[in-house]
């Protein structure tokens, strides 16, 4: 789900400390009570508005191991996704899956069609 940016956020709170209703402020800016409340607390607790950082997995081909990675499909140009991942593994030690290896060849902007 996507977050509010903290000009959203800030509009939204400044509304409600000027006196506009819970309810009206919930139907103009199509967010719950809860949601306000929370960003009360997180303004009242930390003086600042914005979002939080969102966390996830790091990726298995990361940014460092790009160089890696090119230098890999510039050797076997032909390979197919499955042959780069057996490829990966033994180069590298680390067991990726086809669709992790298509992710990271189209954020390079490598090909992946193949010569007749």
């Amino acid at each position: 789900m996507k977050q509010y940016p903290a000009d959203f956020r800030e509009r939204l709170l400044h509304a409600l400390d000027a006196g506009l209703a819970w309810a009206e402020a919930a139907r103009t800016f199509g967010v719950t009570e809860r949601t306000m409340r929370r960003w009360q607390q997180q303004r009242r607790e930390t003086g600042a508005v914005a979002p939080k950082p969102r966390l996830g997995r790091q990726r298995a081909i990361g940014p460092d191991a790009e160089a890696v990675l090119r230098v890999q499909v510039a050797a076997h140009a032909d390979a197919t996704l499955a042959e780069h991942c057996v490829q990966w593994a033994i180069a590298q030690g680390v067991a990726v899956s086809v669709a992790t290896m298509s992710r990271a060849l189209c954020r390079l902007g490598l090909p992946l069609k193949k010569s007749p």
